[in-house]
């Protein structure tokens, strides 16, 4: 085998092969050879096909076979030959592929391009250390009570955070128009879910009362044909309901499964959870400041292969979670939409594997088993979870590359300069920019 690699541009590669006939038709003889010990013919015993049977049935099938193996195999030996690494998967041009001639064929690919690691020691990084007091642990309770807060019908005005049963019809120059109306429509005053004016002017009315609220939709509102409209909406009060908040008791701390210690112990589960989230918080607020700063290290030509490899499983995904009917078009959703975030992750994706590679960064299986375990530790049995992890391979293995990433972080993060700030508990919980 002969090949020479040209340099097309800065990632793309021309990679010109030739194959020896000896090499071709050997593997072609050994292939019929096989199949005639293999392949059932009318009029033959199995196995007892002479060759030249099969040949002249098959002779034409085989050799193409053969070619193709042969230009994949030989595309790879000229790869190591050359010490050529590809981004993509080779558009191959035959040449020459005459019986009893040399086989020739080009392969042109993109490589994948050489990043310099930029200087670490200039990445700043700010990461929040944050105390939770009582008054923190206070208004978590007040939430969780509030998730799973009941309604009581009462005999008064309306008022906000209660919940209405209302009836209403809306109507545009006189003439109802579609989807605004509603009979025993359910509303919390000041959730803010009609359009600005609708709840305020419920607040206050009386069960039985009714109103006409003069409204003008927002400029911006979805449906064309209502955008900056005024309307009226003529409503009649049928039921107003309060929150009833559930008690602090051993009901109450069972369903979050604290069984036993009272109010204390559900204290203390509420605080670790929150630590918990405040960790995670803190962590990927660091994450993504050290992303972006590699990000603004370094500038990188993307193979295109790569990035268009990115889009489609971004277009899966997004398939995946929002078109559930299996006719979704994919046409639908167009690489645009996906380019920038696409180019970002390659990016990031190429020069943090340039960071394992110089730094010689390896999965360390202490920490996979710690993230499986963190991992675990929400669910009922963890000690299940983490069995079920690790005998399941791809899942694993999702683990130990996100392993290997909080590696090359914290790798970064030992050179770079980070310094700490003292902040509440809930602006701990407030993202940094990726």
């Amino acid at each position: 085998m002969q090949a020479s690699l040209e340099t097309i541009s800065t990632l793309e590669r021309r990679m010109t092969i030739a194959v020896p006939a000896a090499r071709v038709e050997s593997q072609v003889q050994n292939k019929l050879n096989e199949a005639a010990r293999t392949i059932s013919l009318k009029g033959f015993r199995q196995g007892k096909v002479p060759v030249k049977v099969v040949k002249e049935r098959y002779g034409n099938s085989v050799r193409q076979e053969v070619l193709g193996e042969l230009m994949s195999q030989t595309f790879y030996e000229a790869l190591n030959e050359h010490k050529v690494r590809p981004a993509s998967q080779p558009r191959i041009e035959a040449k020459n592929i005459e019986a009893g001639s040399d086989l020739q064929f080009i392969a042109i690919f993109e490589v994948y391009p050489e990043i310099a690691v930029g200087d670490l020691t200039t990445i700043n990084v700010e990461r929040k250390v944050a105390q939770i007091n009582d008054a923190d642990i206070d208004k978590m309770i007040d939430t969780l009570r509030k998730q799973r807060q009941t309604w009581q019908e009462v005999d008064r005005p309306a008022a906000d955070g209660d919940q209405v049963v209302i009836d209403f019809v809306g109507k545009l120059n006189g003439e109802v128009f579609e989807g605004g109306s509603a009979n025993g429509s359910r509303l919390i005053l000041g959730s803010n879910r009609m359009i600005e004016g609708f709840e305020a002017g419920v607040v206050a009315m009386a069960k039985g009362e009714q109103k006409v609220l003069s409204l003008t939709f927002p400029e911006t509102y979805q449906k064309q044909d209502l955008a900056g409209k005024q309307v009226e909406f003529s409503v009649t009060l049928v039921s107003v309901s309060e929150p009833v908040l559930p008690e602090l008791n051993a009901a109450f701390f069972a369903s979050f499964d604290v069984k036993n210690g009272g109010e204390a112990e559900f204290r203390a589960e509420v605080k670790a959870n929150m630590a918990r989230e405040m960790k995670n918080a803190v962590r990927n607020s660091v994450k993504n400041q050290v992303v972006s700063e590699l990000l603004r290290l370094h500038t990188v030509e993307l193979p295109k292969a790569l990035v268009a490899g990115e889009i489609n499983q971004m277009r899966q995904q997004a398939i995946q979670q929002y078109g559930s009917n299996r006719n979704f078009d994919e046409s639908s959703l167009p690489a645009e939409l996906f380019l920038d975030q696409a180019q970002r992750r390659v990016t990031l994706g190429l020069i943090m594997n340039e960071v394992v590679q110089q730094s010689q960064l390896k999965v360390d299986p202490a920490a996979v088993r710690k993230l499986v375990e963190e991992m675990a530790e929400s669910y009922e049995n963890p000690q299940e979870v983490v069995k079920w992890y690790y005998s399941n391979k791809d899942q694993l293995a999702q683990i130990e590359a996100m392993a290997l990433e909080e590696a090359v972080i914290d790798h970064i993060l030992s050179k770079a300069k980070v310094e700490e700030s003292a902040c509440a508990y809930e602006d701990a919980l407030t993202p940094a920019a990726a």
